[in-house]
């Protein structure tokens, strides 16, 4: 057997036997309907890939039951809405996936409630970031028509061919998570006060199911074991001050929800008001919830599934291989990497691709109205639209810098069958990946380095490395198509005394942290500096950060909202110092010099490290004019932005060639 043996054993849930332990979880809900109804070709393709990639089990994203009450579902059309044309293409879905042996459950909502504007809740409480917006309060009848929807909507999945569903949810905040939480449950009726009142919802959901779909048809509930919240939009990054769930609480829920009749809970953490602990950054260790979730599973005989930062096969197959869960759930793993489990159970996870918990491409995408998908994996749920296509012609192709837009570009054009040539002026490929990726809590960086590398070494890609490639050469080379992809440089502000030998740029900073001294001031707290003042702190430095607007993380592209959420507790707890509206004006005798309101103010510090931003490299394009080549620039050469920018300009022209 293989060094992951456990992960590959058969799961048991009920009388259903799931091949392995990898499970998917649900992600996303209104761009994966028909906006008549029913699930669009598009999200079929994107489940069965994972199928095909060896999940054992998999659960759609939300599916809306009500049609009824909510005004709107934020999850596309509801099931009820157009039972037929669900049934249609969830039956070609599951039918489709079966080929794969995986099984899936269709995961249905109650509703999201107080975590959007104008949906109703339990009780009138304030609405997840809109000051001085309520939610409305369901009437009773409200609530047993929203009972009802979810019960009827159950039965259809059956017939559709689903082996099971799973109730959401009681985790993240929504509806059903509403009643359980009595910090938002205010109600006096039998859906209010004790915790078996504000359970009620979920255990007459999970009887009327096994009533109308028979008492073997298996329903599953997403569960978060403890909330870490200390108020309304105040996560507790240390799981103190809990006005939430507590543990002891979660797995009081958990046995109730054995005793009512649920087969299975997939669990994990945080409501939208602690989102760090939901949809952890890459600043949250990985197996962070094998704990929480192992006293879970010693309290209960029905198997405990695990997600949120599980995504490491060595400690995903320890967790299950020491009888701490039954099976692990990969949520944005799968969207990175569709063959996750297959790579795991054959030996070869040097080639998964790795999700860097930037959170970018998926639920922030998400969040804002778009097409959710991933910033590593640009195919990620539109894999019909963006399927690599083998090439007509072949082309001679030059891209010039090794950086991951240049990287992704020539991956994607070489396995599409083109002649492809890199050029990169360093010794090693990366790019800004390798200064990106140099700090403790950025290992994934690192990795999708390595997973671009080991890619090209497996492709027929002439690497040129510690060659600049000057327009003059480019130009002689007789190419078809050339790319720049040259990246960006930081910028340094003109202040007097910006030359002092305690003035670090950001870049060699990164390169050279033996320059680095005890008391840091980091200029710039967008989120590089901030990620970098963050790295000097938990490595034990004095770390003060000096930002010129009026907030952190507000200047450039918009912060994840877990991401943004989760720096500022960090640095409270590694009590860094944020100044903000505070602007960098000299650095004198060694001094920071800042200005703040017209006060002037310095610090003393050993090293002042310079993170005020990066601008595109200078351009060759103009001198390229007339060589016989189309001349494209993709990446920060074209415009400073994320890997997600980067690696989606690599993968769109390396495509389109």
């Amino acid at each position: 057997m293989g060094k992951h043996e456990h992960l590959g054993l058969p799961l048991q849930i009920g009388s259903l036997t799931v091949k392995n332990r990898f499970c998917m979880a649900p992600l996303g809900g209104g761009q994966h309907h028909l906006p008549g109804g029913g699930l669009k070709d598009e999200t079929v393709q994107y489940l069965v890939e994972r199928a095909k990639g060896g999940f054992g089990l998999i659960f759609t994203g939300a599916l809306a039951a009500d049609n009824k009450v909510d005004p709107y579902t934020g999850v596309g059309p509801a099931i009820l809405q157009n039972p037929d044309a669900f049934k249609m293409t969830a039956t070609e879905l599951n039918e489709r996936a079966d080929a794969y042996g995986a099984k899936i459950f269709a995961q249905i909502t109650m509703g999201l409630g107080r975590n959007y504007p104008n949906l109703p809740a339990p009780s009138s409480v304030h609405v997840f970031r809109h000051p001085g917006e309520e939610s409305p309060e369901l009437t009773r009848d409200q609530i047993k028509s929203k009972i009802e929807s979810v019960v009827l909507s159950a039965k259809i999945a059956k017939d559709s061919g689903f082996s099971g569903v799973e109730v959401h949810s009681i985790h993240w905040g929504y509806l059903l998570d509403q009643f359980a939480l009595s910090m938002m449950n205010h109600r006096t009726d039998e859906y209010g006060g004790s915790l078996e009142n504000r359970l009620r919802a979920a255990k007459e959901i999970l009887e009327g199911i096994k009533q109308e779909c028979g008492s073997d048809y298996l329903v599953s509930m997403r569960l978060g074991l403890k909330t870490f919240v200390k108020g309304f939009e105040q996560a507790s990054l240390t799981g103190e001050e809990e006005i939430g769930r507590t543990l002891e609480e979660g797995i009081e829920i958990a046995k109730l929800l054995e005793s009512y009749g649920y087969d299975c809970l997939s669990v994990d953490t945080g409501i939208y008001d602690s989102f760090y602990y939901a949809c952890p950054p890459m600043y949250m260790p990985k197996g962070y919830l094998v704990e929480l979730a192992a006293k879970t599973k010693a309290a209960v005989h029905i198997p405990i599934l695990a997600g949120g930062r599980m995504n490491d096969p060595d400690i995903a197959e320890a967790a299950i291989r020491e009888g701490k869960v039954d099976a692990v759930v990969l949520g944005r793993a799968a969207l990175a990497d569709p063959e996750y489990p297959n790579k795991v159970l054959t030996g070869h996870t040097e080639k998964i691709r790795p999700c860097i918990a930037c959170n970018q491409g998926c639920i922030t995408r998400l969040q804002q109205g778009k097409q959710p998908t991933c910033a590593v994996n640009p195919a990620a749920m539109r894999e019909m639209r963006y399927a690599l296509r083998p090439c007509v012609q072949p082309k001679k192709v030059v891209i010039v810098g090794g950086g991951v837009a240049g990287m992704e570009a020539a991956r994607v054009a070489a396995t599409r069958g083109h002649k492809v040539s890199l050029y990169e002026k360093n010794t090693e490929l990366g790019g800004n990946l390798i200064p990106g990726g140099s700090h403790s809590f950025k290992k994934e960086v690192r990795e999708l380095n390595a997973w671009y590398q080991n890619e090209l070494n497996s492709l027929p890609v002439e690497i040129h490395t510690g060659e600049t490639a000057t327009a003059e050469q480019l130009r002689s080379m007789g190419a078809d198509v050339i790319l720049l992809a040259t990246g960006s440089v930081p910028v340094t502000p003109k202040v007097p005394g910006i030359d002092n030998e305690k003035m670090l740029g950001c870049m060699e900073a990164f390169a050279h942290p033996e320059k680095v001294g005890q008391r840091v001031a980091v200029i710039g707290g967008g989120l590089v500096g901030c990620e970098m003042a963050l790295d000097y702190a938990q490595a034990g430095k004095e770390v003060t950060v000096v930002e010129a607007l009026p907030k952190i993380l507000s200047a450039g592209i918009p912060s994840p909202i877990p991401n943004g959420q989760m720096i500022p507790d960090l640095f409270e707890y590694h009590h860094v110092t944020v100044l903000e509206n505070h602007r960098l004006t000299a650095i004198e005798n060694g001094r920071a010099v800042l200005e703040s309101d017209g006060r002037e103010k310095s610090l003393d510090v050993d090293t002042i490290v310079i993170a005020v931003g990066f601008r595109p490299a200078p351009s060759m394009a103009q001198e390229l004019q007339g060589c016989g080549a189309a001349v494209y620039e993709i990446g920060d050469g074209q415009q400073v932005s994320t890997i997600l920018h980067a690696v989606w300009d690599g993968y769109e022209v390396g495509n389109n060639i």
